[in-house]
């Protein structure tokens, strides 16, 4: 195992995939790196899309309820609007300059006195008054475009507004450095040039230098201890759209350390490694960068990387918001690729701060972040501290922190019953004076015999943590703790799929209430998907352990990142290990077909697209009737057995399957709690497979009284040849 610290020994540069299948090897001198044709494309559909939720009466965009935010998409639009670009068809239009000026009108007929709106959320719930950053900066960048070209008047009425803003946000937003402020500072700089404030500018460019001075000497920024994984790419934003207006040398340096960092702290698919982040939870979304990537050729070539990931060869568009910031302001110059994805070893963040062990096909990070339970809802509990990546199942232990949930926690120390949620409590204690730590006082991270250990300290109790791949096929965790002390080890497994499969063969359900396993009645193992996990004696498994939403008032959360957790009490014991291990389903017997695959078409109204995260094919914006069609023409001609793998969730509908336009089998219906990866493959009978070109469609024919909506996903069809083993 390779040991290598990030930001004292440099790692080497290998070989990357590029957005059009090339790879590069060195630093590459490419000016031309970034895909424009791409981005126009995205950058079109996104204004296309913009511009059907326009509502020309009020000079509002989006859905009601109408928030702030829906007008962010002022400055895609006057991107478009101002980029003589070849596939661009509103360059110059002026129909979107008409809509780009009564959208501006729309937002000063909403401000208070202060220049502020309210903070409301699509939920309908408000959080007080506020310059909101996000759209101020994208209205003074919209500015910035259009502004010779708006009349008279109305440009009188904008320049009113964003001064009646910028006056505030340079008074009361640029206190200590946060992605709020920092982001802000980034767009009075841009205000005072384009209104002649040079104080402003003066401002800011003070202000960004105290943000590059703040930043860890490993890349990241924090705002409370350790890393802010996805809220560091808003500070990379900030900087970057920065220094195309300023062109300040201060933020380079900086640029570059965080694109070190995020080249580190990505799994092998290109998502964020969340145990490590002290705001967020995993998700699924791969993020491409943004603009202060493009200004360093470390910052070139993850960019170049993720861009790679996430287009799936062209098919994914960008959001017309991050196309427009990448035409418009983007750096050119060298690339230089990111470390490899593959290999064993293990990269140390820091001072030993965290380490990201890879022994392919498994993939983990073990934290080293500690901290005093933080009274904000924002920032989330130092908890959890080791995430399990593998290559086919993707993130399977871990997923990231959360608050007042003790089972996310890696060991707690007291009861845990004492630590929860109450439903509807808007404002929880989030450090109530009980019986319990589930957050450790310390933590230090050593390597013995090759392998980085965690030891963690509550109190006058030392825990420790360790992983070590066992085989290709199985990883090891290793559990430590003195026994008598009231200590519990707790192992969160992310829940793809809605059933755990025992030992004996019977199955149990995990729906919305709670289910409580003891390792008797799971056997020495239980199957969680395609994942194997020993169940050593004493131990329990529960479900479900659900994340406190900071984003919701009431810390409500549905299902989507509940966890099934192995309980591991350390009453008489001082020792667990746990194996895991990738098992995958037998090979069906027959012709299997991906959904993603196929050539597709959907009913008008609807739309479809692919999601990667469930490896299926997605139709949205249905009502009874609407379709899916998919194209088949490479099944041989036969009898068979005509299956259906579909996802399944708390918004799917009843489908019919239908054959050329005729109905076969029984309808399915795809609800379930929270969402079913794994899903099911019911049957729709036998058919008689003639030769030449058929449609396979899903027609929406109802909903389950539970469901909240109708719509439906498919992954795979199955042809399994009359005769063949089931």
């Amino acid at each position: 195992m390779r040991a290598i610290v990030a930001g004292v020994v440099s790692c080497a540069v290998v070989a990357a995939v590029a957005l059009s299948g090339t790879t590069a090897s060195a630093a590459e001198a490419t000016p031309e790196w970034l895909p424009r044709e791409y981005l126009v494309s995205s950058l079109v559909a996104g204004v296309e899309k913009a511009l059907k939720a326009y509502h020309p009466d009020t000079g509002r965009f989006g859905t009601e309820p109408w928030i702030c935010k829906d007008q962010n998409v002022l400055f895609p639009m006057a991107v478009a609007w101002s980029l003589d670009e070849p596939g661009n068809p509103w360059f110059q239009s002026d129909e979107i300059l008409a809509a780009i000026a009564k959208g501006g009108v729309a937002l000063v007929e909403d401000q208070d006195e202060e220049g502020k709106w309210t903070f409301r959320k699509k939920d309908n719930s408000t959080w007080g008054q506020t310059h909101m950053p996000w759209t101020y900066s994208r209205w003074i960048r919209a500015y910035s475009l259009v502004r010779d070209a708006l009349p008279a008047d109305v440009r009188e009425t904008w320049e009113r507004g964003l001064r009646l803003g910028y006056t505030g946000i340079r008074r009361k937003s640029l206190g200590g450095v946060h992605n709020i402020p920092t982001h802000h500072a980034m767009g009075l700089f841009i205000a005072g040039q384009c209104l002649g404030e040079q104080e402003w500018q003066d401002k800011a460019r003070t202000f960004m230098a105290k943000a590059v001075r703040k930043q860890d000497v490993a890349g990241f920024w924090s705002e409370n201890s350790g890393p802010v994984v996805g809220y560091n790419f808003v500070y990379v934003d900030a900087l970057g759209v920065y220094y195309h207006f300023s062109r300040d040398p201060v933020v380079l340096e900086a640029l570059k350390r965080a694109a070190r960092f995020h080249a580190l702290a990505i799994w092998p698919d290109s998502t964020c490694v969340s145990t490590i982040d002290e705001r967020q939870v995993y998700h699924s979304r791969i993020p491409v960068g943004n603009v202060g990537f493009t200004w360093t050729p470390e910052g070139r070539g993850f960019m170049r990387k993720q861009l790679a990931a996430f287009s799936n060869d062209g098919k994914r568009l960008l959001d017309a918001d991050g196309a427009a910031a990448l035409l418009l302001y983007s750096g050119t110059g060298a690339v230089v690729p990111p470390p490899a994805d593959a290999g064993d070893g293990t990269v140390y963040l820091g001072d030993r701060d965290a380490a990201f062990c890879h022994a392919a096909p498994w993939h983990w990070t073990i934290s080293g972040y500690a901290c005093d339970v933080p009274r904000s809802r924002w920032i989330q509990d130092r908890q959890s501290f080791v995430d399990v990546f593998h290559d086919e199942l993707g993130v399977v232990i871990g997923g990231g922190n959360t608050k007042l949930q003790p089972y996310w926690s890696t060991f707690t120390v007291g009861d845990p019953s004492l630590l929860k949620h109450r439903a509807g409590d808007e404002k929880p204690d989030f450090t109530p004076d009980i019986d319990l730590r589930w957050t450790p006082d310390a933590t230090r991270i050593a390597e013995e015999d090759g392998v980085p250990r965690l030891a963690l300290t509550y109190g006058d109790v030392t825990c420790r943590l360790s992983c070590r791949a066992v085989d290709p096929s199985t990883l090891r965790l290793t559990f430590e703790a003195p026994a008598g002390k009231r200590v519990e080890g707790h192992l969160p497994l992310m829940a793809k799929q809605r059933r755990v499969r025992l030992e004996d063969g019977g199955k149990v359900r995990l729906g919305d209430g709670p289910v409580i396993l003891q390792a008797a009645e799971i056997g020495a193992s239980f199957r969680f998907g395609e994942l194997r996990v020993s169940v050593p004696a004493g131990a329990s498994l529960r479900w479900p352990a659900r994340q406190h939403n900071p984003y919701k008032k009431d810390g409500g959360f549905s299902l989507s990142n509940a966890k099934l957790v192995l309980v591991l009490p350390f009453g008489v014991r001082g020792r667990y290990d746990v194996d895991i291990a990738y098992e995958p389903v037998p090979p069906f017997e027959g012709f299997v077909l991906e959904a993603r695959d196929l050539p597709v078409t959907h009913s008008e109204g609807t739309y479809t697209k692919a999601l990667d995260m469930f490896g299926s094919q997605f139709i949205g914006g249905t009502k009874d009737g609407d379709r899916l069609t998919f194209t088949v023409a490479d099944v041989p001609a036969g009898s068979y057995e005509l299956l259906g793998d579909f996802v399944m969730a708390h918004s799917y509908g009843i489908v019919r399957v239908l054959v050329d336009g005729k109905a076969v089998g029984k309808p399915f219906d795809g609800y379930c709690e929270g969402i079913d990866a794994e899903g099911e493959r019911p049957s729709f009978g036998h058919i008689d497979w003639a030769p030449g070109m058929h449609e396979l469609a899903i027609e929406i024919a109802g909903k389950n009284p539970k469901a909240s909506a109708r719509l439906m996903s498919v992954k795979r069809w199955l042809f399994r040849p009359v005769g063949a083993k089931q």
